[in-house]
């Protein structure tokens, strides 16, 4: 194993960054349109159980028969891997921010408008603060689960560790099978406790002390 790892370290390193770039900038957007989705879901509350049943009903989906359906709308290669991960990773977020944005006091917004600030500053400087932490742990679940997908996405050719997985499956009675795989499952864990660590110190710098749990 040290043998191995000494002769593709830089390999290695490389796809660690490929599979944390894709997961990072997956789960960016997929914030923005989660974020932007529960917006319009608390300004209409009967559109709440829908986004509910879609959140719960999107994480039932294979990952595998996803990647199947989204082939021929993007092909083979990394656009794939991108909206597979998005896909999952806007579900955990969504749904915690609905919960955090419904869980703003009511009486606080009112106020706001009573002092005369327009929905936009409402939103920024008032229910986003008090919903962030609520939201950052959608985002911290995302993250981990996106992980996983990652590495999965590897079989339509996506960039990451995931191809090493398949490579060690592949090759299963190889003499480097257990390596590759060994490697690239390890890779990814670790990949996802760095970011859990990245997204716990945002949370630190980022949360109020006031509301802090």
């Amino acid at each position: 194993m040290g043998a191995f790892i000494a002769s593709r370290w830089a390999d290695i390193a490389f796809r660690m960054y490929q599979h944390a770039s894709l997961v990072a900038q997956s789960v960016l957007l997929a914030a923005v349109i989660a974020v932007a989705l529960a917006v319009v879901v608390t300004s209409v509350p009967r559109l709440e159980p829908i986004a509910n049943a879609i959140s719960t009903i999107g994480l039932t989906i294979p990952s595998f028969a996803l990647l199947g359906l989204f082939i021929p709308l993007f092909g083979i290669g990394t656009t794939t891997s991108v909206a597979v991960v998005t896909f999952y990773a806007a579900l955990p977020i969504l749904r915690n921010a609905v919960v955090g944005l419904l869980g703003v006091d009511r009486a606080l917004l009112e106020s706001a408008r009573g002092m005369g600030m327009k929905p936009l500053a409402i939103f920024l400087r008032v229910q986003l603060p008090l919903a962030w932490p609520v939201i950052l742990t959608g985002l911290r679940v995302s993250t981990q689960m996106s992980m996983g997908v990652a590495a999965i996405a590897a079989y339509v050719l996506g960039p990451g560790l995931g191809s090493y997985i398949f490579t060690g499956l592949a090759q299963i009675g190889g003499r480097n099978a257990l390596n590759y795989a060994v490697v690239g499952t390890v890779g990814v864990v670790v990949v996802a406790l760095i970011a859990d660590a990245v997204l716990a110190l945002i949370g630190r710098l980022t949360i109020s002390k006031g509301i802090r749990a």
